[in-house]
């Protein structure tokens, strides 16, 4: 099948139906749908269910005209309070670095639509499957980087305002390119057609008033 058909093909709207419930933030449930990069053509894809209350997000990254995996989930309008410092998760990774992505929710072809970027954080694993010791991160908000389909143009970089109240969309991606924009580097992504594997087990909205959470043994 070539590049257009798999664009042609490629069903999001039914990946939304389809979503597959696991963990919650506040009093909220979670229920995650796949995108990938078959909505731009390409060859990757997302195998994620709920895992004894384990979000496991897997697959397999094709980087033959594409290079990317993510899952996304719906919340409710003003779910994330306007006093969250950090987006703190617990996870079992493979050395792989994945992304935090965030939106409003707003869509275009492809994803967040030119007026409202996804902001993107890095998340660095250790590779413990066979230990499945968990590792906590706390990612500050004020780290996390608008990005935009094709780039942004100097007027949106300048107009972009992080409004954390306003997000309606929470994602967790695998991507040939990290938060800044710079390649993922092999040594934390891969190369040619590959699986990958992170397993969650929480996802957090630490607001200002929290105390920090211990610090993770690798």
């Amino acid at each position: 099948m070539g590049q257009a058909m798999r664009i042609v093909s490629y069903d999001r709207a039914a990946n939304e139906r389809n979503a597959i419930p696991s963990l919650k933030l506040y009093d909220q449930n979670l229920s995650w749908f796949r995108l990938d990069d078959g909505v731009m053509g390409g060859q990757s894809e997302t195998i994620h269910s709920d895992k004894d209350g384990q979000l496991a997000f897997e697959g397999t990254i094709n980087t033959n005209g594409g290079g990317f995996c993510s899952i996304r989930t719906k919340l409710s309008e003003g779910l994330l309070p306007t006093n969250t410092k950090s987006i703190r998760l617990k996870f079992i990774g493979d050395g792989k670095t994945y992304k935090l992505l965030l939106s409003d929710g707003s869509k275009s072809t492809f994803g967040p639509s030119r007026k409202s970027p996804s902001w993107q954080a890095d998340i660095p694993t250790h590779d413990n499957r066979e230990t499945e010791k968990e590792e906590i991160l706390e990612i500050p908000i004020t780290s996390l980087k608008p990005s935009w389909v094709f780039g942004p143009s100097e007027e949106e970089q300048k107009m972009a305002k992080f409004d954390v109240s306003a997000m309606q969309e929470l994602g967790l991606m695998l991507s040939l390119k990290l938060s800044d924009g710079s390649p993922n580097p092999v040594e934390t992504f891969g190369q040619g057609t590959f699986p990958f594997s992170l397993k969650v087990s929480s996802i957090e909205a630490v607001p200002s008033s929290s105390t920090p959470p211990p610090k993770s043994e690798q």
